[in-house]
């Protein structure tokens, strides 16, 4: 059990320290946050025009309940015009302690998820969980990046593909020689 527990905790902080270089001093996803000179602008008119009402919207988009008729004349004249997802939130909290301690607590969960997996094989070596591994990365990128990808398109998916491999990659490394040394 201690060899389950030191295997999650150390390849939770390999994923999250891949995840901190990645968004923050690698700047990989910077391509889906980029600055604009217009940011006070942009958000003073956000303010008024969403009167303040926190959430994301699709813009644009039609009204809940038109009809499917109505609908799809609206898709029809949107087609080949600028579109935008917004998410607005009233106020921005820089504090990253909590949010932090979150992401590293799910990295270790996650790395121990795949070790239950990997420990339920009856034979296992460096390969055979290295390969495991870069599968849950694939599996997570697959689910969620890569399937918005394709309606939404996020201008960071090939970093989070590189995330996805990378970061799962050193934990395969790590667990292929910690779960199988003598």
């Amino acid at each position: 059990m201690m060899k389950q527990i030191i295997g999650a905790i150390v390849g939770g902080i390999l994923i999250f320290m891949w995840q901190f270089v990645s968004w923050g001093p690698g700047e990989f996803h910077y391509a889906a946050q980029q600055h604009t000179p217009k940011q006070d602008t942009i958000l003073q008119l956000l303010e008024q025009q969403l009167e303040g009402k926190e959430g994301g919207y699709m813009v644009p988009r039609s009204p809940k309940g038109v009809s499917q008729e109505e609908m799809e004349k609206q898709m029809e004249a949107a087609n080949g015009k600028p579109w935008a997802m917004i998410s607005y939130h009233k106020a921005m909290d820089t504090s990253m302690g909590m949010n932090m301690t979150r992401g590293l607590l799910v990295n270790i969960l996650l790395a121990w998820l795949v070790i239950w997996v990997i420990g339920k094989y009856s034979s296992n070596s460096f390969s055979t969980t290295l390969i495991t591994c870069l599968i849950a990365g694939l599996i997570a990128f697959l689910n969620e990046p890569y399937t918005n990808f394709i309606w939404f398109k996020s201008f960071d998916i090939t970093a989070s593909l590189l995330d996805s491999v990378a970061s799962w990659g050193l934990c395969g490394v790590w667990l292929g020689w910690w779960l199988n040394r003598k």
